[in-house]
């Protein structure tokens, strides 16, 4: 735009070569407003990755101490998270390191969120991922305990999600995890990019609540609720929100297990 006001002001002031002129300045004006806006981007970009990081495995830690102790299920999950995310070793010693201090009695909850909600806070999809990831540890020994679901309601009031919304992600999560790695090794495969299974009622209906709809919805609309699930998991959306390319394949992870869970439900109305 720049490059176009300045050909008329050169114009306007003369002649040809002062448009030309004039053009050229502004076309130097609008390509330094692209340089500073690139880096501004990127950096809000490398922020926004090392506070979903902070917070992730910060919060994780004070979750599974709710309860007053972090159980033997809860450690071996955020191991296996970060065996999953294959982080660097590097990354893996802040990891525990942030664990850690999360799991202390110390620890200001507010200030976290405050910082979170401050970098990463406009994108909902990484206020989602972040849920995402405490809520699967509060349920790795595949039950919620009182203290841990508080403490998970009380980050999620902070970080800005209704209470509504929150009891649909912890139903939609227990659901969604029932057709991760374990649920394709018994009785289920892949074929031709469709899940080949003969689904039980019990699984059908788990199938609906993992993609968060009722049994009653038409074809057209549970379509549009796949695709709007499968859009916030997205890889690319996410790594360009903030999402730490590292913790990539737990978002990889949930796209699938609701793509098994779609497929199960499109098979059962056939």
């Amino acid at each position: 735009m720049s490059k176009w006001i300045g050909a008329i002001i050169g114009a306007v002031i003369g002649n040809i070569p002062g448009a030309i002129l004039g053009y050229l300045i502004g076309w130097l004006v609008d390509q330094r407003r692209q340089v500073q806006t690139f880096g501004f981007r990127q950096a809000n970009s490398e922020q926004a990755q090392e506070t979903f990081f902070i917070t992730t495995f910060t919060l994780l830690g004070y979750v599974a101490k709710a309860d007053g102790r972090v159980s033997e299920a809860e450690i071996q999950q955020a191991e296996e998270l970060m065996n999953r995310l294959q982080l660097t070793a590097d990354h893996r010693r802040r990891a525990i390191a942030l664990f850690k201090q999360g799991s202390s009695g110390d620890f200001e909850l507010e200030d976290l969120i405050q910082s979170f909600n401050r970098d990463c806070g406009r994108h909902h999809n990484l206020r989602q991922m972040l849920l995402v990831y405490l809520i699967n540890l509060a349920l790795a020994d595949e039950q919620l305990d009182h203290a841990e679901e508080n403490a998970l309601r009380e980050i999620a009031q902070q970080l800005g999600i209704p209470t509504f919304a929150f009891d649909q992600m912890i139903r939609m999560i227990r659901a969604q995890n029932q057709f991760g790695g374990s649920h394709y090794q018994h009785g289920g495969h892949q074929q031709g990019g469709a899940y080949q299974h003969t689904s039980s009622a019990n699984e059908i209906e788990l199938a609906y609540q993992a993609l968060g709809v009722e049994a009653s919805i038409s074809d057209k609309d549970l379509k549009k609720a796949y695709r709007k699930l499968m859009s916030q998991y997205h890889p690319d959306k996410l790594m360009g929100q903030g999402l730490p390319e590292d913790m990539i394949q737990e978002a990889t992870e949930r796209s699938k297990e609701i793509q098994v869970a779609y497929d199960v439900v499109r098979k059962s109305r056939r």
